[in-house]
């Protein structure tokens, strides 16, 4: 997701609630991570699928869970859990919620 630069501190006040929220109903990690080596790409890239705007970054969440199983019963405690209410409200986010890209992977290759 895009993020702008001078949101940074207040997006990682909200990371770190999401994180505990996402945490305490069961997922086993939850990590927030900034580009550090993202570059524009000719036909794709992370800066393109966002959108990214001058003064933004791009920012990548990575939650595990157990299994697709495990993984919606936390969503759905989650999106339930009152501590995010406020920070539900896209006016309230520190950054653009709708250039967020979300979804799910399966593992293929665990080494």
């Amino acid at each position: 997701m895009p993020v702008p630069k001078k949101n940074l501190p207040a997006y990682r006040r909200m990371a770190r609630k999401v994180g505990k929220v996402w945490r305490d109903h069961g997922a086993l990690e939850f990590r927030e991570c900034i580009a550090d080596d993202v570059k524009v790409g000719k036909w794709t890239s992370f800066p393109r699928s966002v959108i990214l705007k001058r003064g933004e970054t791009v920012m990548f969440s990575h939650i595990l869970y157990k299994s697709r199983a495990q993984r919606d019963r936390v969503l759905t405690k989650a999106m339930k859990d009152k501590r995010l209410a406020k920070m539900m409200n896209p006016k309230a986010m520190p950054f653009d919620a709708r250039r967020m890209i979300f979804g799910g992977f399966k593992v293929v290759v665990d080494m």
